[in-house]
């Protein structure tokens, strides 16, 4: 299988102005740090989680469960040591879209449950049967499961043979580009990464993804945050985010990040596919398109 350059199924690109400077790939943190207090007058600071109540055990150290009060998350560059535990959270992350692909987006093709629908009626006209015309439903669910397990998978592929397979190489020593990840007691529970355009003056924020335990904390907005900082130090005018996200919580993040809705598509190619007829009918995937203005250009 041919595999282009890595495209994300959640994709956000940061439009440039011209007279931006790369920032070198070991000190990148640093300069972010300097625009923190630029960025903060577009974004609030998140609130900060309350420390999580004692457990029964807390007292003899044998029940606690919960991190310790006062500890939060920290997101700073990628280090070469957490290269599986970046891979692990991406693939996992990505593995969900296959049923919310499968199930729920078909709720988003109305001319898909419209040919279902048909096929169902060109049953029961052929077989006069109620029996199997009621199974026609599940058959076709299982082939959209089968196919978006398909594609999804080999998107999966083609994503850890190039830039995920080497995370330093790919986004730490290029000008322009990095990876972050979110640490929570020692552990990443998060991933985001921002990939320099030059030929457009452009950043790609890529691979943005929080393991599923530890969702709900406000992770996910931090990462984002730090890409928009990362456009404040570089100097770039806007951010334009696309996205295949099926679920509802994904939209409303990047809309209390300031994106506006600019308008959707349903004739994107997702790495991986194959473009057969049958993937065609069972595989279906709308891509949305957000803009953040953060200055005119």
């Amino acid at each position: 299988m041919h595999c282009g350059p890595p495209d994300m199924v959640c994709e956000t690109k940061i439009v440039a102005a011209e007279d931006h400077e790369a920032l070198p790939g070991p000190g990148k943190d640093a300069r972010l740090a300097a625009a923190a207090a630029a960025a903060g007058a577009l974004w609030p600071p998140l609130p900060a989680a309350p420390p999580p109540a004692p457990g029964p055990g807390a007292a003899g150290g044998a029940g606690g469960a919960g991190p310790p009060a006062g500890r939060g998350v920290c997101i700073r560059e990628f280090r070469a040591a957490e290269q599986e535990a970046a891979r692990r959270i991406f693939y996992a992350g990505i593995l969900e879209r296959i049923p919310n692909t499968a199930f729920r987006g078909l709720r988003q093709h109305p001319r898909a449950q419209l040919l279902y629908a048909l096929l169902a009626v060109l049953c029961f006209a052929a077989t006069r049967s109620l029996l199997l015309t009621s199974l026609v439903p599940a058959a076709l669910l299982a082939l959209r499961y089968y196919y978006s397990r398909k594609v999804i998978l080999a998107y999966l592929e083609c994503a850890l043979h190039t830039d995920m397979a080497d995370i330093e190489q790919y986004y730490m020593k290029p000008p322009g580009s990095c990876f972050w990840v979110a640490v929570l007691d020692g552990n990443v529970v998060g991933i985001v990464a921002a990939r320099a355009h030059e030929e457009d003056n452009t950043v790609e924020l890529l691979r943005m993804s929080v393991d599923s335990r530890f969702r709900g904390k406000g992770i996910a907005k931090a990462l984002g945050r730090k890409v928009l900082e990362f456009a404040v130090v570089h100097n770039y005018s806007a951010v334009v985010l696309g996205t295949t996200a099926v679920k509802v919580a994904a939209h409303k993040l990047y809309e209390s990040l300031g994106f506006r809705h600019m308008g959707s598509s349903d004739r994107y190619v997702l790495p991986g596919m194959t473009l057969t007829l049958a993937e065609r009918l069972f595989f279906q995937v709308r891509y949305h398109h957000y803009r953040l203005q953060l200055r005119e250009e």
